[in-house]
C-alpha cells in the first residue's frame, strides 16, 4: 500500500480501537475466540451475559461446557468454541499464572488461538505488535487494493508487512476492517463513496466505469 492510502484511511476513520467489548484482558481473548466466523456485533450481544455468568478465569475453567455452550450458541460453532474457551482458561491459569503472554509464540500455544487471535490480543492487551491481523475483511480488501494475490492469511500478512512500516501494522488492520464494513462489502462495493476510489485498482471510479 502506498503511504497516501494509509493516511487517507486515517483521515477517514481516525483513532481506532477493537470493536469488541471487554473489561478484563482474558475477556478480550474469549471475545476474539467467539468472533471466528461471527460478527463483532453478535459477539458483543453475547458477551455481557457470558461474562456476568462466568466472572473469572476460574469460573470458566470449572464450568460445565453445556452452560458455556448455551450462552454462546448464537455465535456458531459453539461446541468447539466452548472447548476452546475452557481450554484457554485452564492453560492460562496453569501455565501462565492467569496472565496474558507477551509473545506470539506463547499465545499460539493457547487453545483457540491462531496467529490472528494472537495478534489481536498481543496488540490490544500489551500494545505490542509482531504482525498484522488478517481476518476475512483484511484478506479480501488487500486483494481488491492490489496489495496481494495470496489467499492464505499468513501469506497475506507477510505481503502487507513487507509494504508498510511496523508502526502502521496495528491500525491498518482496523482501517481495512472498517472500510470493508462501510464501503468495500463482500457482495457489493460502493466505490463512489470510498476514500480510496481514485487510487484503488479495482475501483469503478478509477476505471471510469
Amino acid at each position: 500500500m502506498v503511504f497516501p492510502d494509509f493516511f487517507l484511511l486515517r483521515k477517514e476513520f481516525g483513532k481506532v480501537q477493537t470493536p469488541l467489548h471487554f473489561k478484563h484482558h482474558y475477556e478480550l481473548a474469549i471475545a476474539v475466540i467467539l468472533s471466528a466466523q461471527c460478527t463483532d456485533e453478535r459477539v458483543n450481544q453475547v458477551t455481557p451475559a457470558l461474562f456476568k455468568t462466568f466472572s473469572s478465569l476460574e469460573s470458566f475453567a470449572n464450568a460445565d461446557l453445556k452452560d458455556i455452550e448455551a450462552l454462546i450458541f448464537s455465535t456458531g460453532f459453539y461446541h468447539n468454541k466452548a472447548k476452546s474457551i475452557q481450554g484457554f482458561a485452564r492453560k492460562l491459569l496453569n501455565d501462565f499464572d492467569g496472565k496474558i503472554p507477551k509473545t506470539i509464540a506463547e499465545l499460539t500455544t493457547l487453545p483457540g488461538f491462531g496467529r490472528k487471535t494472537a495478534n489481536v490480543v498481543l496488540s490490544e492487551v500489551h500494545g505490542l505488535v509482531e504482525g498484522i491481523v488478517v481476518d476475512t475483511h483484511v484478506n479480501r480488501i488487500s486483494k481488491v487494493l492490489g496489495l496481494t494475490t495470496k489467499n492464505d492469511p499468513v501469506q497475506v500478512e507477510k505481503d502487507l508487512m513487507s509494504i508498510l512500516p511496523k508502526k502502521y501494522w496495528r491500525d491498518i488492520s482496523l482501517y481495512l476492517i472498517f472500510l470493508g464494513r462501510k464501503n468495500c462489502k463482500a457482495h457489493r462495493r460502493f466505490c463512489e463513496e470510498c476514500i480510496l476510489k481514485k487510487d484503488c485498482p479495482s475501483s469503478s471510479v478509477a476505471q471510469g466505469v
